[in-house]
């Protein structure tokens, strides 16, 4: 029997991850940054720090709920940090970290994409919809 070092054994467990199987912790992982919320909120926070009412504002029609909720699975997942500083009122902001900002280039390309593509996508499904 070999015996592997540490580093052997990291790279053996990173190398099973498939996210095409069901029990692949990668898969909730995809399932969470292909959520709308996460994709215009991680966008939203590009620019730097942003108070809780600002991300509200700028991402129009999420609920308080879902950005709250939205917002903690992001701070879970290690992608957002919070911090809160001690005033009257407190204050909150949301931050990328830097495995989030690491995430940043795939989410404004998609949001690029969307916005460059919508009106294929948009005569697409007329077209589907017309047979």
């Amino acid at each position: 029997m070999t015996t592997r070092t540490a580093a052997e054994r990291r790279e053996e467990a990173r190398a099973a991850y498939d996210a095409y199987l069901l029990e692949c912790p990668a898969r909730q992982l995809l399932d969470r940054i292909s959520d709308k919320w996460v994709s215009l909120l991680l966008n939203a926070l590009a620019g730097g720090p942003r108070r809780y009412s600002d991300l509200s504002r700028t991402v129009a029609g999420v609920s308080q709920k879902m950005l709250t909720q939205t917002l903690r699975t992001l701070e879970r997942d290690g992608l957002v940090s919070r911090s809160v500083t001690p005033s009257v009122p407190v204050r909150v902001d949301y931050e990328l970290t830097p495995l989030g900002r690491s995430l940043l280039p795939v989410m404004r390309a998609i949001k690029q994409w969307a916005e460059t593509n919508i009106e294929q996508v948009i005569a697409a499904r007329e077209t589907y919809d017309a047979r």
